[in-house]
């Protein structure tokens, strides 16, 4: 076998790690990190280091699909089908209705030179601004706090910032999940340097608040009331940079009287902190020398987004914390290529070089470039008014590339409605298994991550070039060229004789034509390659033409790209979230992420091994919440909101507040049936446009369904999805995950009011293989139960419990761990949690702590209890040695365990 090795880029979140690809031409065979890239120095997470396991080629579109009318099966096509089919329906539309009735919908995956090309296909050829971005759920309250109140849309930080800070602030962001590479720098440097204080200003108590000093719990979107408190603390108390000031920005006269009204009892009330906590949190911020804040979706998506970003901001520039080392406002980004997407101008404001669609000059000067005589001037819709004019019926056709609005976007039942009503639906993705894929008249297989070559723009302005390693299998194609040969064809429709706009045949002749765009502006990157950045390695803008390195700071002369290079304050009040508690709707639904879960789990969810740590979906509560609905962990539950309803199995969690309820954004319908984003709420900022994810109302009832059904099948497992998951439609509640590592497996559980017709478990066991053969069984009609348990060559491979299903956990530990003797196989189907003589093997137990070193929970508890501290559970077992995501749950573990008490005489 020739092994060969290919460096590349992560395709996850915006960290923008650098990757080692191993493969041998044809197959991708490992991954590692690039011990060269300065974003991770060959540091990889859970996530990033199991690349390689998540390219199951049975999840994969392989060819194009077409269906030639609603309520018909897609059938197999060619290209030229599809594409030909595809320009006849969008320039048909666009002819009898206008360009605004067409619209694209894209994503923070796409690569820099895809992004481009869908955006010239927008704006210069069809003539509609109606193209957004699934950034527009990640980032563009950011956006918006940055171009206001600094001048551009530019992160001022680099990541070396993370070792010089003195004060880090970090908000709504559980950085340890979400950016785990980061987070290692930062627990690196604040053991190198114990007296850096971390800040961590967050609802619940996250993996992130092990490293802090300082944990704000606030109530949910109370951000806007701290800053301005600590502004008014820092005013009161001179923690401020009179002389930046004066020399640098502008508007403070007016913020000083908005945050008079804030003082410290009222912030208090309105955080739900102390006065205590509050006053020691400015006076960190007043009296460090560096001052860095880092923040996420808890502050990005909110009706109020762009306020907090600008009411954080103000405290930069009130303090002079900018354009210094270790200092400045750094927004984390979610996505790996979100700031490409900004770049391109591929949100439905922007145009390419952070230009405005709603400026004539920026669009005269974009038009010129691209040699048409105008560009649109109708403002483009957002994805939350777009899909909301999909589903009115003003747009008609609808292109989604890379992303699965079907499980992403807020208030799932009215987004799955205005796709069901779309004319035409075309989706252009690597994974036919997503939500969306249900949705698509027309499926058109992409290449994905380690089968294409372009560029992406990390976090701190990096841009870093991303190789292909291997070929797309089937027939599926780079986005760029998909893109470019639609555009070709539709051409030929809108634009015949005119000189081509998509002569491109290259990856690197769109970056090459994109960058100009670029040229004299704040991000100029106009000096960048692909062949400079094969040379000299990533590279953050600006980066002009002539140029030996990148920048890794901004405005370190106090300059600002605004009309008059000053900074600005921004003042707005306080706004109270669009949902508040009431009787209705008690509880505040709060969401966010798993450890080893990326997104829609589009990706992440074929990988059994990523489903270790959490394997279904959990609604975290605090004990006082449960006992106030009498309810026990494990209990299923019905969640409502205003929009929708999911039933969900409850959990206890004292690190959410009594009042609040908290759920990963990870399970859509295809895993939890219904998916978390049918009770997530569309209300949008005003600014960014950007919706209210992590905020809603809702109450929990019992739910009570007392037919229930477990299920374990091993192999195949995307086959086995696909053949069960459709059965299973009909019930109220509906789970399904995957388990296991060398041995994947498919996990299911459903709880109905009532048993269901004996015929659908018939259908149930032919498709588990539990009719013939080796198949253990234990029928009893009159109650509804039935067990099957198949073991071949001495283990168990397949499981289906139905109306009792107390064996469930150690059953599922018995097939972990591959093996059945005699003494056991007699308890199989006995209704037990665990038969004589084998401890309860409770689902904690079965948990993945580690994931890099496949080390369970109840591995690290046993090591606990014999005295192991954290360096013996290291060196023994492996746990926390590689990407470290485990260590901060494994200390948890310890300070919860009594230690032994060595006695000396």
């Amino acid at each position: 076998m020739n092994r060969q090795t290919t460096a590349s880029t992560c395709c996850y979140c915006g960290v923008g790690c650098g990757v080692l690809i191993e493969h041998d031409g044809e197959q991708i065979l490992g991954v590692s990190g690039d011990p060269t890239h300065p974003a991770n120095f060959g540091k990889l997470c859970s996530k990033g280091s199991t690349l390689h396991l998540t390219g199951d080629l049975a999840a994969r579109a392989l060819y194009p699909q077409l269906r030639l009318g609603k309520g018909l099966a897609r059938g197999r096509t060619d290209w030229d089908t599809a594409l030909d089919h595809a320009a006849n329906v969008f320039a048909s539309t666009i002819a009898e209705h206008g360009p605004d009735s067409v619209a694209f919908y894209i994503s923070g995956q796409l690569l820099t030179e895809d992004y481009y090309v869908f955006n010239k296909l927008a704006r210069a050829l069809v003539g509609t601004n109606n193209i957004d971005s699934n950034s527009r759920l990640c980032m563009s309250s950011a956006v918006v706090g940055y171009k206001r109140s600094l001048g551009a849309d530019a992160p001022p930080c680099s990541y070396e910032d993370l070792e010089l800070s003195d004060c880090v602030m970090i908000v709504g962001s559980n950085m340890a999940y979400a950016h785990p590479v980061l987070f290692r720098r930062l627990e690196e440097a604040k053991a190198r340097r114990p007296g850096m204080k971390v800040i961590v200003i967050d609802p619940r108590r996250t993996d992130t608040c092990d490293l802090a000093d300082l944990h704000l719990a606030i109530l949910p979107g109370s951000d806007v009331a701290l800053f301005h408190g600590i502004l008014h603390l820092l005013l009161w108390e001179g923690r401020i940079d009179p002389a930046f000031i004066r020399a640098h920005t502008d508007g403070l006269t007016e913020l000083k009287k908005l945050v008079h009204d804030y003082s410290p009892a009222m912030v208090a009330q309105l955080c739900g902190i102390s006065m205590e906590q509050l006053r020691l949190c400015a006076e960190w911020v007043g009296t460090s020398s560096a001052f860095l804040s880092l923040w996420c979706m808890g502050l990005n998506q909110s009706t109020a987004g762009s306020a907090k970003n600008s009411a954080l901001i103000n405290l930069h520039l009130a303090t002079g914390q900018i354009g210094r080392p270790g200092a400045g406002p750094f927004s984390l980004t979610g996505q790996p290529n979100a700031m490409g997407g900004r770049e391109t101008g591929s949100l439905a404001n922007l145009l390419p070089g952070h230009r405005e669609a709603a400026n004539a000059e920026h669009r005269a000067e974009v038009a010129a470039y691209w040699g048409v005589d105008k560009l649109p001037e109708a403002t483009g819709l957002t994805a939350i008014e777009l899909f909301e004019q999909v589903r009115n019926g003003t747009i008609k056709a609808l292109w989604i590339a890379c992303t699965n609005p079907a499980q992403s976007l807020p208030d799932q039942n009215s987004v799955r409605a205005a796709l069901q009503a779309c004319p035409f639906v075309v989706l252009q993705e690597a994974f036919r298994t997503t939500e969306t894929a249900a949705f698509a008249d027309l499926l058109l297989p992409a290449a994905s991550w380690g089968e294409k070559e372009g560029t992406v723009t990390n976090s701190e302005r990096r841009i870093s070039h991303v190789r292909r390693a291997i070929a797309a299998p089937g027939e599926a194609r780079p986005d760029w060229a998909i893109t470019v040969d639609f555009a070709q064809r539709l051409e030929k429709h809108l634009r015949p004789g005119q000189p081509p706009l998509f002569a491109f045949e290259r990856p690197e002749q769109v970056f090459d034509e994109f960058k100009q765009l670029t040229r004299g502006r704040d991000l100029d990157l106009s000096g960048i390659s692909h062949a400079l950045l094969d040379t000299l390695g990533p590279q953050q803008w600006p980066f002009p033409e002539g140029a030996s390195r990148g920048t890794p700071r901004l405005y370190v002369d106090g300059l600002f790209p605004t009309q008059n290079r000053r900074a600005q304050f921004v003042a707005e009040p306080y706004q109270a979230a669009k949902e508040q508690r009431d009787t209705g709707f008690p509880l505040t639904l709060i969401t966010g992420r798993l450890r080893d879960q990326w997104h829609g789990m589009s990706r992440t969810g074929t990988a059994a091994q990523l489903f270790g740590h959490v394997n279904e979906a959990l609604l975290s509560l605090h004990p006082d919440e449960l006992r106030r609905h009498r309810l026990d962990s494990g209990d299923l539950v019905t969640l409502k909101s205003r929009r929708g309803s999911v039933i969900v199995s409850v959990v206890s969690d004292d690190s959410v507040r009594p009042g609040q309820a908290f759920l990963p954004m990870h399970w859509g319908d295809r895993f939890l049936k219904g998916g978390v984003n049918s009770l997530t709420q569309p209300a949008f900022d005003p600014l960014s446009k950007q919706p209210e994810l992590k905020h809603s109302g809702v109450r929990i009832e019992p739910a009570h369904l007392p037919w229930s059904l477990f299920a374990l099948v091993e192999g195949d497992v995307q086959q086995h999805f696909e053949d069960l998951r459709p059965l299973c439609e009909d019930f109220a509640y509906v789970s399904l995950s995957l388990t296991g590592r060398e041995r994947p497996a498919l996990l299911i559980r459903v709880a109905h009011a009532q048993a269901p017709d004996p015929q659908w478990l018939d259908k149930i066991d032919q498709r588990l293989g539990l009719i013939n053969g080796p198949v253990l069984m234990y029928d009893d009609p009159s109650r509804a139960i039935g067990k099957r348990v198949r073991i071949e060559q001495g283990r168990i491979t397949a499981i289906r419990l139905a109306g009792e299903t107390l064996a469930r956990h150690w059953l599922h530990n018995l097939w972990l761990e591959g093996r059945i003797d005699e003494h056991l196989r007699r308890w199989l189907l006995a209704p037990l949690s665990a038969p004589p003589g084998v401890a309860d093997a409770g689902s904690s137990t079965q948990k993945t702590l580690c994931n890099c070193k496949n080390v369970s929970q109840g591995a690290v508890c046993a090591g606990i209890r014999r005295g192991l501290d954290l360096q013996g559970l290291k060196q023994q077992l492996g746990c926390g040695t590689q990407c470290g995501s485990c260590v901060p749950e494994i200390k948890r573990l310890l300070a919860a365990t009594v230690q032994p008490v060595a006695v000396t005489s």
